[in-house]
């Protein structure tokens, strides 16, 4: 891990969204963060870092999604997982045979787009863990919505191939400003590299200066 201002790596990976999940009250990371990026992830986010894994793996960010309310986590994760999880919120399994819940879901305290092939009952355990109002949809024509997006409280930033209609969905969905952008050299899967909640952001450590600045306009950090 390197740090440096808002971009660090995790366990050697740009990709922090990949292995990381944030809310405003909690940041899960792996076992592999040390101690330097385990205190820089809390002072970044203002939130408690908690290491775990799910399921025997470290790719937290892929496997759960999550909000200040609960967690929806991929149906691999064994009963300690939960319990876990149960000390900071609700929890649930994924009723579906895709197990990458953190993947799929795109979610704030308010609202959550998920993937258009997921079940009523996924959708409904989405709804009843996080207590959020949940759409199906698409980010630029991808149904891996939560990669391809970063929802706070404040804003979100995407996908740059998103249409005029998936903005619409969005604004209405979450009732926030949607800008586009790219993070680490230009991968337009934004939800890949960042970890973000209504207190600050973290970005891999590949992102450029513009793209912070974008990501800082879009989730509201720009004073």
């Amino acid at each position: 891990m390197q740090a440096n201002d808002k971009r660090l790596n995790i366990a050697g990976s740009s990709l922090l969204g990949v292995f990381a999940r944030a809310t405003d009250n909690v940041v899960l990371v792996p076992y592999e963060v040390g101690p330097e990026a385990f205190e820089f992830v809390q002072a970044g986010l203002k939130a408690e870092a908690v290491r775990m894994l799910v399921g025997g793996s470290g790719v937290l960010g892929s496997l759960i999604a999550a909000n200040s309310s609960g967690f929806i986590v991929t149906h691999h994760a064994g009963d300690e997982d939960m319990k876990l999880l149960r000390e900071h919120g609700r929890v649930a399994r994924l009723p579906s045979k895709n197990n990458a819940a953190g993947n799929i879901i795109l979610a704030n305290d308010s609202a959550a787009l998920i993937h258009p092939g997921l079940s009523a009952k996924a959708s409904e355990a989405i709804a009843e863990a996080l207590c959020v109002e949940v759409v199906k949809g698409t980010i630029g024509g991808l149904k891996t919505v939560g990669m391809a997006g970063i929802a706070t409280n404040k804003g979100l930033l995407v996908h740059p191939r998103v249409t005029l209609d998936e903005i619409a969905v969005l604004e209405d969905l979450f009732e926030l400003p949607v800008d586009v952008g790219t993070v680490n050299l230009g991968s337009p899967l934004v939800g890949s590299g960042v970890l973000a909640n209504s207190h600050g952001y973290l970005a891999g450590e590949d992102t450029t200066g513009p793209e912070l600045g974008r990501l800082e306009d879009a989730l509201g950090f720009l004073v």
